[in-house]
């Protein structure tokens, strides 16, 4: 499987790029709409043509390109079915693999920092969206979060995949680029180790992280899978595709 990880330095969202060398195609995994053009790029360089965008959750910092990569280049949308999104091409479901040539994606359903939440293995890798982050993992108040179901979802779901596997998530903010299930089962601060559920749920809680500055916006314009949508201030306009920094957690 051909490989790449990209970084969008102003929502410091990863993006990832997964290749089949047999067929030619290729996957984005969570896509950001300033740097469509860039994996395009990429894409060609590597001589593979773009058959699939996929999502791990609505976003509530950055607006996807999947639209855009989709009039650009042909690609069809994935994105979980739980959303029940109108501008989807392939509903995601846990049990019902994304098959691309000798690529294979396997859906896991892990619900917590949004309500619909997927994370993605592929090729002894783990793509785990906002669920679970390196040394930490995506916050719970709002777009349905919950944090007793994000434990569950890592504890009983993340944590029990094989220790070796590759961890990389859809943010980092500290220039990090992958870590490893035995590493964050054992050294997570928010849920490694023997950190009890009710000990979580109160880290969440006392986080006291600021609303995201563009959720508003980047919430209704992802269920449309990457539009700017209607009613955005003129004087954020320009946050319709450069979204401003907006932790995760």
């Amino acid at each position: 499987m051909i490989f790449r990880q990209l970084f969008e330095p102003v929502s410091s969202t990863y993006t990832y790029l997964l290749g089949c060398e047999e067929t030619g195609q290729a996957i984005l995994i969570d896509p950001v709409l300033p740097a469509w053009q860039r994996d395009l790029e990429v894409l060609n360089l590597l001589g593979l043509r773009l058959a699939y965008t996929l999502e791990t959750h609505i976003h509530a910092d950055h607006i996807t390109a999947a639209r855009k990569l989709k009039r650009e280049a042909g690609s069809r949308i994935a994105h979980p079915a739980v959303d029940g999104l109108a501008c989807v091409d392939l509903p995601i479901e846990e049990g019902k693999p994304l098959a691309l040539g000798s690529i294979r994606v396997d859906p896991l359903f892990t619900p917590g920092h949004t309500d619909g939440h997927h994370a993605y293995l592929a090729d002894g890798r783990a793509f785990t969206g906002d669920a679970l982050l390196i040394d930490g993992c995506g916050r719970t108040d709002f777009q349905n979060g919950d944090a007793p179901t994000l434990y569950r979802s890592v504890r009983e779901k993340l944590f029990a995949l094989a220790e070796d596997t590759l961890v990389y998530p859809a943010h980092d903010y500290k220039g990090r680029r992958v870590s490893s299930i035995g590493q964050e089962r054992t050294r997570n601060p928010r849920l490694g180790g023997d950190r009890t559920l009710s000990q979580f749920v109160e880290i969440m809680r006392d986080l006291d992280l600021a609303y995201p500055t563009f959720i508003d916006y980047a919430v209704p314009g992802n269920r449309e899978c990457g539009v700017c949508p209607a009613g955005v201030p003129e004087d954020l306009k320009q946050y319709c595709e450069h979204i401003g920094r907006s932790f995760q957690g």
